[in-house]
């Protein structure tokens, strides 16, 4: 059974939740789960969820034209409100420029470590995180799918070095507060030989983005 449980945050009185036309929301789906209890904690009913695969966060390229065919297919079935649940991800600018093309927004910041630690806090440690790598709920839970097969160490441990050699340590930015993803985490630092250091940030800048959207 999953253990996992919703942290309260602040809510916002009726009035101040949109009630107006539904927003078609194309998310990376590695925050599906997060973007879904935000929604259920503010009332954003106008939300309509569409996840893409959650893997394209180690496959940055193919998130662009993943965005751009969702696109179509929600004006198609008659959207007019679109918003983007992803960062820059990786993509180099792409996903910016599509969003000038389609006159879509997206969440602010360079990606979901970023607005779930809040853009201005993250980059407030930017220096003492340098030789950071990161976890957040999402890749604790699936940390051998998403780091270890992606990068062949399951096949190839040997290669360990090469990827994580330069890191120091490993922080895992939280969601919820949760002991069993929190002893994932650990464990996933012991694999990787980092130190480890765990920093509660709840849903941070997505909370207002949604609202925003």
């Amino acid at each position: 059974m999953d253990r996992d449980r919703i942290v309260p945050e602040r809510e916002f009185p009726a009035k101040e939740r949109s009630t107006g036309e539904k927003v078609h929301v194309i998310a990376c789906g590695a925050i599906a789960r997060e973007i879904l209890a935000v929604c259920s904690q503010q009332g954003l009913d106008h939300i309509d969820l569409n996840c893409l695969p959650a893997i394209w966060h180690a496959y940055p390229q193919k998130i662009v034209p993943g965005l751009e065919n969702a696109v179509a297919e929600a004006r198609a079935a008659g959207f007019g409100k679109i918003f983007f649940a992803y960062a820059d991800c990786g993509t180099g600018g792409e996903i910016d420029r599509l969003c000038e093309r389609e006159k879509i927004a997206r969440i602010e910041g360079p990606h979901c470590y970023s607005f779930f630690a809040g853009n201005e806090a993250f980059a407030a440690k930017a220096d003492e995180d340098l030789l950071s790598f990161f976890l957040t709920d999402f890749l604790a839970r699936q940390f051998e799918a998403f780091v270890i097969e992606p990068l062949g160490l399951d096949q190839h441990p040997e290669l360990k070095d090469m990827y994580f050699g330069n890191y120091r340590k490993l922080v895992y930015l939280s969601q919820q507060e949760d002991q069993t993803l929190q002893e994932k985490a650990r464990a996933a630092a012991d694999y990787l030989g980092l130190v480890y250091e765990y920093r509660f940030t709840g849903y941070g800048d997505l909370t207002q983005a949604l609202r925003s959207a």
